[in-house]
């Protein structure tokens, strides 16, 4: 499965009925919700998936729409009750105001993709498709972003086919903060700083909306220019990790990266910059291009790679500030990003210690059972194309 996305251009007409959708979509959400919750109050059990399905009907929505809405909120539920029997921190579904109702969704009917885009009810909407789609589309999703555009986003089944496999070197990869990327053959990626760039106006922005009262007018301007220039920021982020994955898994025909927990690391104090360098996203984005370029991607343990020596394999602590490391074992100094970016490739290399194929530590997944394997739950391709260790 694949996804395209494509920029659409509603009338003020079909804008405002789409918005008119949302809304419903936002009542209905927040209605299963509360009847939720209240059920669980009473009897200490929530809806079935059919009971929340009875309910939407009537709802003003399409069909398929409104059932979606309602798979939603019993899915939102679950991966509560799961995530807390694990002992996971998880909090339960909340309402949603408008604007964190994003979108509306289209399970295999309602929609017909021509010349122009046609869904129920809206009629034909004008559409950017800047690029064709191989294969049949099963589901589309209208998405209104904070900043106004709207885009059409369809799940396609693309057909099997035949990839050449990548005859590159192999290389291992360490993410940092003042080196976005540091690879095992010496060179290194500098990291672009996106939000660096833009702080200074986005405070400016976020000041302006401060001061705006509640439910003015103004406030919706000064909304509306904070949003747009947070979905430049991310518009630069994506491309940059668009054109740095491509390029690396057009090269190599193995990439290694650490399994980080990017996450729990973005709650530290340096959060803001983890996320603004887009680790996981550029994690996902070279799963599935090294797997459409021939190669894979191994994700192996990240513990003690920044510690141990890549010439004899000694541990010694290290500090943050330090940026050489220098082996008390055997004399070698060598910069601390590149010294990782080689154990991290050792660790996903045959005849190592704690490589993949040695099994310590990790798991080896042979090419011809990889197609019988489930997808990652956050990277966005097969593990045909990568590894991870358990």
């Amino acid at each position: 499965m694949k996804a395209y996305k494509f920029r659409i251009y509603p009338s003020k007409a079909q804008e405002s009925e789409m918005m008119h959708h949302l809304w419903i979509a936002k009542n209905l959400w927040n209605e299963l919700l509360f009847h939720a919750k209240m059920m669980y109050r009473d009897y200490e059990r929530f809806p079935t998936r059919d009971a929340f399905q009875k309910m939407t009907k009537g709802s003003g929505l399409y069909s398929q729409a409104q059932q979606e809405i309602a798979h939603r909120v019993e899915g939102a539920i679950w991966r509560f009750c799961r995530l807390r029997k694990i002992s996971r921190r998880a909090g339960f579904p909340r309402f949603k105001s408008l604007d964190r109702m994003k979108s509306i969704a289209y399970v295999q009917k309602g929609f017909r993709l021509g010349a122009k885009l046609k869904v129920t009810p809206f009629g034909e909407i004008n559409m950017v498709k800047h690029r064709e789609m191989e294969g049949g589309a099963k589901t589309l999703a209208l998405k209104r972003e904070s900043s106004g555009k709207w885009f059409a986003i369809f799940c396609v089944e693309e057909p099997p086919k035949v990839v050449k496999l990548n005859s590159g070197p192999r290389v291992g990869i360490d993410l940092g903060l003042q080196t976005f990327a540091t690879l095992s053959d010496g060179n290194k990626i500098t990291n672009p700083r996106h939000i660096r760039k833009y702080e200074e106006r986005l405070a400016f922005l976020q000041r302006r909306l401060w001061h705006k009262h509640r439910g003015s007018r103004n406030r919706r301007k000064a909304k509306l220019r904070a949003a747009r220039l947070y979905e430049k920021v991310k518009n630069s982020r994506r491309d940059f990790l668009h054109k740095t994955s491509k390029k690396l898994s057009d090269i190599y025909s193995l990439i290694a990266l650490e399994d980080l927990s990017c996450q729990e690391m973005a709650e530290t104090k340096l959060g803001k910059y983890i996320n603004d360098a887009g680790w996981r996203t550029f994690s996902s984005m070279l799963c599935y291009k090294a797997e459409n370029a021939g190669g894979k991607v191994v994700l192996v343990n990240p513990r003690g790679t920044t510690k141990t020596c890549s010439s004899c394999g000694k541990m010694q602590e290290l500090q943050l500030s330090a940026r050489v490391y220098a082996c008390r074992g055997c004399g070698m100094v060598k910069d601390r990003d590149l010294n990782a970016a080689e154990n991290i490739l050792a660790r996903a290399t045959a005849g190592h210690a704690g490589s993949y194929a040695c099994g310590e530590g990790a798991k080896e997944t042979p090419l011809e059972e990889a197609g019988n394997q489930g997808h990652l739950p956050w990277c966005a391709t097969t593990s045909l194309s990568h590894e991870r260790a358990p």
